[in-house]
């Protein structure tokens, strides 16, 4: 048999007799509100008459053809009747189990066990204390009913009758939610439930009956006034509402996220409370950071981007969802701050590695903004996952505490910035990331135009072009944090995305800049806690030539905070002819019948002197070799020079000759016991190769730290005057930055002679072996502008398809300009003092371009590609 909404009923056979014709029409049932509104139904099936629904959680009625109400069964909730006759049950009277009950009459009595057909009525019990205030019509002093009160009778039942609880309330399990709310009021352990809500009939709130006690009746419902009216979705659905809970056993969905969020209001970051706020009630947001349970109370360290702090529910049982709570849900609570005391024999509670070490909150209020799943990585910055899964979850892996300090200093590193420039007249001016292709720099992304079939855009890799014509327009000073994008290979310091602080500044020279720049360079670092006046009093950075950086450390951005110098040799082998050496020979005799110059060589030889003191096996020196080979290299020859200065472990020993090693010897300053390392061949081959050795030797031996800067060892350094051209491998000449920088006045004359010599005003900052900064000095003289063109094989047509509207502005009185670039990502990464480059990027690619979050690149439907004239042509593999 079905009942309508889900209630489950025991139907007894049919009495003697009945027949089904003699049948009374099938009863309709009658949702009962507590504002008097009523909701009808009509019952499916059988009749409902001698039935006891087995629906607890809904408090029902079922009435006899009689007009009275019928007995359930003794586990459940029974059914009290109407006094004899019928007549309802008069306002503010109640009824107890049996009391004025009459014979029944009518078909319903055949139904009746015997048992229950006489019984004496107990005493009666006065009504139930109100709760709340009192409907309009309600006599003072009468029982109220709850806001949403749901009941069910037959349609057309006394209105008066009410249901009243059985043999006793039921008692709920000892671990049960139930029992946690009651001990948490304060009720004795296995009391007897109390009435959800505290509703007319059942045992007032806060008052426990004992086992087999008799409950009342209570008045009928207030009628419907506007502030008790009923949600619609509540009038269509059978089930209980219950009352308002207290606000901290509020579930969610109800009155207690809207009440933190529109009522309370956060009042502290978790990072902030300290030991003068004690005593003071504070509201916190955060997310679940660890969570322990010591059996009476909870403690949950609540974080969030600004740190930790440690709360208490203290008892456990008051808070339910405080023992459901895991990892990364998302709460809100309110409580007072407290001392975190010390234990029973003295020792302190405190945590002294902890900001907010010395407090605690203890709750008074929770909600519960969201759950989360189970996170497929712990959330802690000693994590060992796999940086492809992080990468893949990254709005979690940005939880962790050291990127979200990271991210924070770079903001502060940004304002700062913002900051700086405007005290010193600068203007910020956005730049088009859209622009026309140039040739030269960087490789970059290209964009079809829609409106232009066959057309390109370019993603602007520099404003270069757009800073230089603001110049022109006189606005004298910019600057931009701008994004910039190149299709290049990436490193552990490179994205295909990056951000970059812009400068250009009108009728400055090299110097001016540089004390901008400086000015700036300090700035920042006071930001970081660190002082650059005490390494650097008088304000400025030190300058190294361009083309002694090469020959001391092989490349344009040396690592000053230690030795392991290069040792330029091409000039003493050249002297000795190769010294016996097969392999140095070829070499000395290219330079002796000029077919290299000595001042633009293209063949070198340099060695590095590893002192005694760092040791070096077999083993090791393998290695290295190994290393110089993964970096394009035909080996690494070696040497240990003995006492009187013999070489042993050198393929050089036999044939090297006496003098070419005791030259060698004294140009590296080679004492017995020292290891000598040779590189030999093409000149960018050798700097590198020894470049990358000596920083890699500097780590395993403990001279620098793997990542990062140990203490306050910050090395800045200026490398100036580079070569303005550089050969490419067909012996044509390209410019080795772009083609708008000025040389210096005294090489002007050789741009047509000796491109080669021509040094520019072009300027790195290096800070710990990373070039953070590049610029120059532009190039605003149109003739002199022709003659690069013409060193580098650009025609006067290809210039002006490529650069006409740059070289028509300069045309318009340009004045004398210059600027920089600070790559953002390097200095936050160097500041930070983090590993990689992608731990201060919010959401960075991966070294293989790609991004795992959000699944780019990805493929476009062929009508994309339509719309844009373009058709993809995908390599086989």
């Amino acid at each position: 048999m079905n009942l309508p909404f889900s209630c489950r009923a025991r139907v007894p056979k049919r009495a003697p007799g009945a027949g089904r014709g003699g049948r009374p029409p099938r009863p309709r049932t009658e949702r009962v509100l507590a504002d008097g509104r009523r909701s009808c139904k009509a019952a499916r099936g059988r009749s409902l008459r001698g039935l006891t629904l087995r629906n607890s959680r809904t408090t029902s009625t079922i009435y006899g053809d009689d007009g009275r109400l019928r007995r359930g069964h003794p586990r459940l909730p029974r059914w009290e009747e109407s006094p004899a006759g019928g007549a309802p049950v008069p306002p503010r009277t109640s009824l107890a189990r049996g009391a004025h009950r009459g014979p029944r009459t009518g078909p319903s009595a055949a139904l009746t066990p015997p048992s229950r057909r006489a019984r004496p009525a107990p005493p009666l019990r006065g009504p139930a204390p109100a709760r709340g205030p009192a409907p309009p019509g309600t006599q003072p002093g009468a029982a109220r009913a709850p806001l949403h009160r749901v009941e069910w009778r037959l349609r057309g039942a006394p209105p008066g009758a009410r249901l009243a609880r059985g043999h006793g309330a039921r008692r709920a399990h000892p671990r049960s939610v139930g029992a946690r709310r009651r001990r948490a009021r304060g009720a004795a352990p296995g009391a007897p439930r109390r009435s959800a809500g505290g509703a007319p009939g059942l045992a007032p709130r806060g008052r426990r009956v004992a086992p087999g006690a008799p409950r009342a009746l209570s008045a009928p419902p207030a009628p419907h006034s506007p502030s008790t009216r009923i949600p619609f979705h509540l009038q269509s659905k059978a089930r209980r509402v219950p009352s308002p809970s207290p606000p901290h056993l509020r579930r969610k969905g109800e009155s207690d996220v809207a009440r933190f969020i529109d009522e309370l209001k956060r009042t502290h970051s978790c990072g902030e409370l300290r030991e003068e706020h004690i005593g003071q009630e504070v509201v916190l947001f955060g997310w679940v950071h660890n969570r322990r349970d010591h059996g009476g109370c909870i403690f949950i360290d609540l974080r969030d981007r600004d740190g930790l702090t440690q709360i208490v529910f203290d008892p456990a049982d008051a808070f339910p969802d405080a023992d459901r709570a895991r990892s990364e849900w998302c709460l809100g609570v309110r409580g007072k701050v407290r001392d975190r005391g010390q234990k029973d024999d003295g020792t302190s509670l405190r945590n002294p590695r902890l900001a907010t070490g010395a407090i605690e909150i203890v709750v008074e209020e929770m909600a519960v903004f969201n759950k989360a799943d189970t996170p497929p990585f712990l959330i802690e910055d000693e994590v060992d996952t796999n940086e492809d899964k992080r990468l893949e979850y990254r709005y979690l892996d940005l939880r962790r505490p050291k990127l979200q300090k990271n991210l924070m200093l770079r903001s502060r590193l940004n304002a700062t910035t913002r900051s700086y420039f405007h005290e010193n007249g600068f203007l910020e001016v956005e730049t088009p990331f859209l622009v026309k292709y140039t040739p030269g720099g960087a490789r970059n992304f290209l964009v079809p135009s829609r409106l232009y079939p066959g057309s390109f855009y370019a993603l602007a890799e520099s404003p270069q072009l757009y800073k230089q014509m603001l110049m022109v327009a006189g606005y004298d000073r910019y600057f931009q944090i701008v994004r910039c994008f190149r299709d290049e290979a990436l490193r552990i310091d490179r994205q295909p995305e990056f951000t970059q602080i812009d400068v250009e500044m009108s009728f400055i020279n090299q110097e001016d800049l540089f004390t901008m720049i400086e000015g700036l360079v300090f700035r920042l670092w006071d930001e970081l806690g660190v002082d650059l006046k005490e390494r650097y009093p008088e304000g400025k950075f030190p300058r190294l030539d361009f083309d002694e950086s090469m020959r001391r450390f092989g490349n344009d951005k040396p690592d000053m905070r230690f030795g392991l110098e290069h040792v330029e040799l091409t000039d003493l082998v050249i002297e000795h002819g190769g010294g016996g050496v097969p392999l140095l020979e070829p070499i000395a005799k290219k330079f002796a019948d000029g077919t290299y110059r000595r001042e633009l060589p293209e063949e070198i030889v340099k060695a590095i002197r590893i002192p005694a003191e760092h040791k070096l096996s077999r083993k090791d020196t393998d290695a290295l070799e190994k290393l110089a080979k993964q970096m394009g290299s035909k080996g690494l020859a070696r040497a240990k020079v003995n006492e009187g200065g013999a070489w042993t472990q050198s393929p050089f020993a036999k044939t090297i000759s006496d003098e070419l090693r005791e030259a060698i010897n004294a140009a590296c300053g080679a004492e017995p016991g020292d290891l000598l390392l040779f590189q030999f061949g093409p000149e960018a081959k050798v700097h590198t190769v020894l470049a990358n050795l000596r920083v890699h030797l500097g780590k395993q031996f403990g001279l620098i730290p793997e990542t990062g800067t140990e203490g306050d060892d910050w090395n800045f350094l200026w490398v100036v005057r580079p070569p303005l051209f550089e050969r490419n491998d067909d012996g044509s000449w390209a410019a080795a930055h772009h083609v708008f920088t000025r040389p210096h006045d005294e090489d002007v004359e050789k741009l047509g002679t000796d491109p080669g010599m021509v040094k520019c005003y072009r300027y790195d900052l290096v800070l710990n072996g990373f070039e953070i900064a590049g610029g120059s000095i532009r190039l605003h003289d149109p003739e002199v502008q022709a003659k690069v063109f013409e060193v580098i094989g650009l025609s006067d047509e290809e210039a002006r398809d490529k650069f006409g509207f740059l070289l028509d502005a300069l045309r318009y009185g340009a004045p004398p300009h210059g600027g920089i670039a600070f790559g953002m990502d390097r200095v936050a990464m160097l500041a930070c003092q983090t590993e990689s480059i992608r731990d201060v990027i919010a959401f960075p690619k991966t070294q293989r371009a790609n991004d795992l979050l959000t699944k780019a690149p990805g493929p476009v439907d062929a009508e994309q590609l339509a719309e844009v004239h373009v058709r993809a042509v995908i390599p086989e593999s």
